[in-house]
């Protein structure tokens, strides 16, 4: 099996050298030895390192990472984790989309002052500017 230097990894992969060394300190990923002072990584710790990327980017915790993978470095993806992450993003798309419309309106509300705007005085006594305009 062909090994990758820990450099070629992190150009591959994105991840920083500093990153993929805490990665193995906390057990997310595993060197498969080194060359020098250098690590050595077995070409599996690329995919673990996209779907490490991927569960960060949906708001996943390392720990709850961790808990993705079996004892072999495999993926063992919890489908109902991944269900209710995907529930709580589209819970929030909404509130992000709501907001983004509220801010649109105020933008381009044709009264003279936005206090005079009765959907922004109508956001005001809402309390949140995430009220359905």
């Amino acid at each position: 099996m062909k090994l990758l230097d820990i450099g070629d990894v992190a150009d591959r992969s994105g991840v920083a050298a500093s990153a993929l060394r805490y990665y193995e300190e906390i057990g997310l990923i595993t060197s498969a030895g080194r060359k020098g002072l250098r690590r050595q990584f077995g070409r599996g710790v690329l995919l673990q390192l996209s779907l490490i990327t991927l569960g960060k980017a949906a708001g996943f915790s390392l720990q709850e990472i961790a808990g993705m993978f079996g004892k072999d470095g495999q993926p063992d993806l919890p489908r109902s984790q991944l269900h209710a992450r995907a529930d709580a993003l589209e819970a929030q798309i909404r509130e992000l989309t709501t907001l983004k419309d509220a801010l649109r309106h105020v933008a381009d509300c044709p009264a003279p002052s936005h206090l005079e705007c009765p959907k922004f005085q109508k956001l005001l006594r809402a309390g949140t500017l995430t009220a359905k305009v």
